[in-house]
């Protein structure tokens, strides 16, 4: 199976490509359908409106005092044995995990689901170290095998059929070409099981990070992240600043949200709750544990009133599952670690929009990704702002505001405004174009990309008007 490069940079044509792939598309199609369905059954008998208001409001109040939240966070934390690191970004804390790695003189790591160690691209820095890093979850251990990256937030294969699985399982482990799925899993199962316990180093991410308590919470379905995070002697868990809520109160209703818009789910197989290193009177658990926090421009964010909603994303990917553009073209389009409506607002501020710049457009502003967001993020009017920030008409808080301002188009405005405030130059040019209609262009740049090209009528309102006047006034 052929493995392609993705690049935001590229997304048109990369836009293109999938859509013109009908394997890609039957594959989103059928999985979003699924999965659209399973949501709205699983609220059925609950009052959503009531539960998203609830679920925003605690994302809200843990946000209004985040930077105190990560201080009592930390505080706890160190009184339960777990010690606290701090990384400005990706790459400090990828120097910072290797470190942890390096002091134990581990040559082997095993990862549990993790999104933000995507987003540092944490196995290609540990794997750069001579660290094997090895991918537990399911999902992620296929797109590893397949040497991709994961298409979807919570369903890091769901690009891949029943068939492309069993081909690269057999092409990378040996197994049978099947369509069984029970034997896949079980076969994977198998090759995972001696790397939980042969390996030197645990990592996993991290959903909730209760202040109060101290208290790392962790929601899975396979059992690997309870694996990766007891077996190991060391854990590290990953996550970015914004994933401190309060209080534990605070965990069951978001807890409710996430399983239900993920997966359509009431709960998940499995969720943990970790508070610290095996004690001297347990049996198993690790002997250090370790959190790092990492920023990775969500400090930046957190500075914007309008687009610090973008941190009470919970990543429960309901946003891609309902999104028309991404259930067509699959998440290796964007290019990004974090695809789909998400994507294109949190992403812009950690590569900046010069990389960017096609993601906010790259919507039809249909509502449905703000409609199903459990913690109410309103997505389309977050696009909007950073469609004005890459021409240059928002606040400048983004970085590679202005990007898509071009010195020609700026002129062409202000010609237009010159024009459209001289009444008797207007009439004049108007005319003028009428007359050599014929000569128009065919390309307008971007313009025409999507449009036809607009021609000056051959006689204008006004002089059809005064034609039909005087032709009243003759009769």
């Amino acid at each position: 199976m052929s493995v392609q490069t993705y690049t935001p940079r590229e997304f048109h044509r990369q836009a293109h490509d999938a859509l013109g792939n009908p394997q890609i598309r039957a594959n989103f199609r059928k999985a979003m359908d699924g999965l659209m369905s399973k949501r709205r059954d699983v609220f059925s008998d609950w009052d959503l409106d009531a539960l998203r208001e609830l679920g925003a409001n605690i994302r809200q109040r843990a946000l209004a005092r985040l930077p105190e939240l990560l201080e009592q966070l930390e505080a706890n934390c160190q009184a339960n044995g777990i010690r606290v690191h701090w990384a400005q970004d990706g790459d400090e804390a990828c120097r910072i995990i290797r470190e942890l790695c390096e002091a134990r003189d581990a040559k082997s790591v095993i990862k549990g689901k993790s999104m933000v160690s995507e987003e540092m691209h944490l196995n290609t820095h540990l794997e750069g170290a001579g660290i094997e890093a090895l991918e537990s979850d399911l999902g992620e251990y296929l797109v590893q095998l397949n040497e991709q990256t994961p298409s979807h937030i919570i369903m890091p294969a769901i690009h891949l059929n029943t068939d492309e699985i069993s081909e690269i399982m057999h092409d990378k482990t040996g197994t049978e070409r099947t369509r069984d799925v029970d034997y896949m899993t079980a076969a994977a199962r198998a090759q995972l099981r001696e790397r939980f316990m042969a390996a030197d180093v645990g990592i996993s991410g991290v959903n909730f990070a209760v202040a109060e308590t101290g208290t790392l919470c962790l929601v899975e379905n396979e059992g690997n992240g309870r694996m990766t995070t007891t077996v190991p002697p060391v854990h590290i868990a990953v996550t970015g600043i914004e994933k401190v809520v309060e209080h534990l109160r605070d965990v069951p209703p978001l807890y409710a949200l996430l399983t239900r818009s993920a997966t359509g789910q009431h709960v998940t197989t499995y969720f943990n709750m970790i508070s610290g290193p095996r004690k001297p009177d347990e049996h198993d658990g690790p002997e250090e544990v370790h959190l790092v926090l990492v920023d990775n421009g969500r400090s930046s964010i957190y500075q914007d009133d309008e687009l610090l909603d973008t941190l009470r994303c919970i990543r429960c990917g309901a946003c891609m599952n309902h999104c028309p553009v991404y259930t067509r073209v699959g998440g290796h389009t964007y290019g990004t670690t974090y695809p789909g409506p998400i994507g294109k607002i949190l992403m812009p501020h950690m590569m900046g929009l010069a990389e960017t710049r096609d993601l906010p457009s790259a919507s039809s502003l249909c509502g449905a990704c703000g409609e199903v967001c459990p913690v109410k993020i309103p997505i389309p009017d977050l696009l909007v702002r950073l469609r004005k920030e890459s021409v240059g008409e928002g606040r400048g808080n983004v970085p590679g505001a202005g990007v898509k301002r071009h010195r020609s188009e700026v002129l062409a405005w202000k010609g237009f405004q010159w024009l459209a405030t001289h009444p008797g130059v207007w009439r004049s040019a108007m005319a003028i174009a009428g007359k050599l209609r014929g000569w128009m262009p065919t390309r307008l740049g971007g313009w025409t990309d999507y449009r036809s090209t607009p021609k000056p009528a051959k006689t204008s309102l006004h002089a059809l008007v005064k034609r039909h006047r005087r032709e009243e006034g003759s009769s």
